[in-house]
């Protein structure tokens, strides 16, 4: 019963962006909510001083004022509900559902118990459709959701169609919508991202390749200048994009004319988006299979004559995946048998043949059983009396 306790630790450390996702989103409308509520107070302080201010108004004049603070006021209390009914209570929601699907490991105390099974079940489902979301397959993974009854709340498809929305701009060299996304996120990409400048430099590079100079240098002055602080010597190398054409041959300007840029920036805006809502680069399948490989890889996984039948890492294509993993630490051994994959303990004690190789008791004795009181080594192919096995004694 103790190899079967959870280690509620060890289960939400994949977690993190589970909850994280639905976070960052709840943040974005709180700001949303900050600006329109700062906005519209200002504006309403104002008038409201002038109002107190100005004794020289005529009682009309001043309940004309009144009439547009109130308006204001009202038109404030609309966007928020409006903002609460199409994005603020949606988010809430899935946050809610998250928590409680996180919740119900808590009360588990057994791997055995099939409220766990369920659990993983439903865990393994979320981490398809994360990839298959993450190789741009919004219908397949809305396939899959629906067909595994995976609630909408516990998968982040709507972020995914954000993502691929905008890496499809890129992808026709648009950088108006990332821009956009940058913009939104201002505050949390300021001191962990350069992404905007490099867009801001990408547009510039847009406007020399079309030898559009006069529009190029007006650009510089309003969107690179900005960052001159931090990136002054890629702004002052960009400025020289002026007197070099697209075919130039010379190293560092033609690196900047590189088509493949766009190809950097769509992966530094998935990896921007990835770190703000702490999704990892890889998908969460992988990392998956890499911690469960590492735990069971041994350098006898690479040896033909070693390979077991049983063993995930001796598999020909999950072995490949291994390959990226250290090999597993264990304080003790664990002995497989290579007939059976069974573990090989004092309930089934490891037998030897005479030409020293090793297998469990119970492989053997199901082997003598079939043959008339033979065994056969299927190594060496030698073969023997069971009575001439010897059973061994692990210190």
């Amino acid at each position: 019963m103790a190899n079967s306790k959870l280690s509620l630790d060890g289960l939400l450390i994949f977690e993190q962006p589970f909850t994280r996702v639905p976070y960052e989103n709840y943040r974005k409308v709180f700001r949303t909510a900050q600006k329109n509520i700062e906005r519209e107070l200002g504006a309403i302080q104002t008038a409201s001083n002038d109002l107190a201010n100005n004794a020289s108004q005529t009682p009309e004049e001043a309940i004309k004022s009144i009439e547009g603070i109130i308006g204001r006021v009202e038109g404030l209390k609309r966007k928020l509900s409006d903002l609460q009914e199409t994005a603020g209570s949606p988010t809430l929601q899935v946050m809610r559902e998250r928590c409680k699907h996180l919740a119900i490991i808590e009360d588990i105390q057994s791997s055995k118990d099939s409220e766990y099974a369920r659990w993983v079940d439903i865990r393994l489902d979320r981490w398809i459709v994360d990839w298959v979301l993450r190789h741009g397959r919004e219908q397949t993974a809305r396939h899959i959701a629906q067909e595994r009854a995976l609630r909408q709340e516990l998968v982040d498809i709507d972020l995914f169609m954000d993502i691929r929305r905008i890496e499809d701009a890129l992808s026709r060299h648009s950088c108006a919508e990332a821009l956009a996304w940058c913009g939104e996120n201002k505050n949390a990409l300021r001191n962990s991202s350069t992404l905007e400048f490099d867009l801001r430099l990408q547009e510039y590079i847009e406007l020399t390749r079309d030898r559009r100079t006069t529009d190029a240098i007006a650009y510089a002055k309003k969107h690179l200048i900005p960052w001159q602080e931090t990136h002054l010597m890629q702004i002052q190398q960009a400025s020289a994009l002026l007197a070099f054409p697209p075919t130039t041959t010379c190293n560092p300007y033609k690196r900047l004319y590189d088509p493949n840029r766009w190809l950097n920036l769509t992966q530094a805006f998935r990896l921007a988006i990835f770190s703000l809502n702490t999704l990892p680069s890889e998908p969460l399948l992988h990392l998956a299979l890499y911690g469960g490989l590492s735990s069971l890889k041994l350098p006898t996984c690479y040896d033909q004559d070693m390979k077991n039948s049983d063993c995930p890492v001796c598999d020909p294509w999950l072995g490949k995946l291994a390959e990226e993993v250290p090999f597993s630490h264990h304080v003790n051994s664990t002995i497989v048998c290579r007939l059976s994959g069974k573990i090989m303990d004092e309930d089934n004690a490891p037998m030897v043949f005479p030409n020293g190789y090793v297998y469990s008791r119970e492989a053997l004795e199901d082997m003598s059983a079939q043959n008339e009181g033979k065994v056969k080594c299927p190594r060496t192919q030698e073969e023997c009396d069971v009575s001439k096995l010897k059973k061994v004694f692990i210190s």
